[in-house]
């Protein structure tokens, strides 16, 4: 797959050290499988540009959804692999990344735009967010969902939307920690520029290293978790040079100088 290929369903925009991909298929952003290799072949090119901290995943302007999910006609029998395997690249790529994702919904987040959403690191949201999986009455099941929808939520809720089809309003989404900021529309560039701006005044290998260590101990017993977050603590973060920049600013009172290494 050539890398250089333009977009046709997607944006991919740099401003300083913030990437932002844009789904951009009016109305509702729904998911085909040619949409899906775009944000995958756009989130793993992003392995090139080391002066990029975060990323943000958002809908266009255009679109009254953040997406409302897998188009149905490639979730059929006869193209249910292709489908499903470009969803996991896309579920990879997001893996993958070791840049921290800020999600951004301001409309429905549906089936796979759900399970999309889930995906990233933090989700800034509004009240026009909602979030279901309603795949059930369809009479299949959101197979990413059932993986990473309980370590977002829990077990229980999980279940809950994934067996009923009911949705989560925006409010309840951030009740249960699906959400980190619900916010008013007319504040919602505010707040996600605002946490921007606390993410990428950090050091970018220190952001990633946090990040490895977060998602590596995801379903780790409690005691190799810890071994393992400590071993990387002393072996990898401790070589850097910023984590000894920021230790030396801190004793000296100042505000550090990040060198990215």
């Amino acid at each position: 797959m050539k890398r250089n290929r333009p977009f046709q369903y997607i944006k991919l925009e740099f401003t300083e050290s913030v990437a932002r991909l844009t789904m951009n298929r009016p109305p509702y952003n729904v998911l085909t499988k040619d949409m899906m290799e775009e944000i995958s072949r756009a989130i793993e090119g992003l392995h090139e540009h080391r002066e990029i901290r975060a990323l943000v995943l958002q809908a266009s302007k255009e679109c009254t959804a953040f997406s409302a999910g897998v188009a149905v006609e490639d979730s059929r029998p006869d193209r249910a692999f292709q489908t499903l395997e470009a969803f996991q690249g896309v579920f990879n790529a997001m893996l993958d990344i070791s840049k921290p994702v800020v999600t951004v919904v301001n409309g429905p987040a549906i089936g796979g735009g759900c399970e999309l959403a889930a995906l990233g690191d933090m989700i800034v949201a509004t009240p026009k967010a909602r979030f279901a999986q309603p795949e059930i009455r369809l009479g299949v099941y959101p197979p990413l969902a059932a993986v990473i929808l309980p370590h977002a939520i829990g077990h229980k809720r999980a279940l809950e939307m994934i067996l009923t089809g009911e949705p989560l309003s925006a409010e309840e989404a951030a009740r249960l920690g699906l959400v980190n900021r619900l916010v008013p529309e007319e504040k919602l560039d505010e707040e996600v520029a605002n946490v921007l701006t606390r993410v990428t005044q950090q050091s970018a290998p220190v952001l990633e290293m946090a990040k490895k260590v977060l998602y590596e101990t995801i379903g780790m017993p409690l005691a190799q978790a810890l071994r393992r977050s400590a071993d990387i603590y002393l072996n990898q973060l401790m070589d850097l040079s910023d984590a000894q920049e920021g230790l030396r600013a801190a004793v000296e009172k100042r505000k550090p100088v990040w060198k990215d290494k």
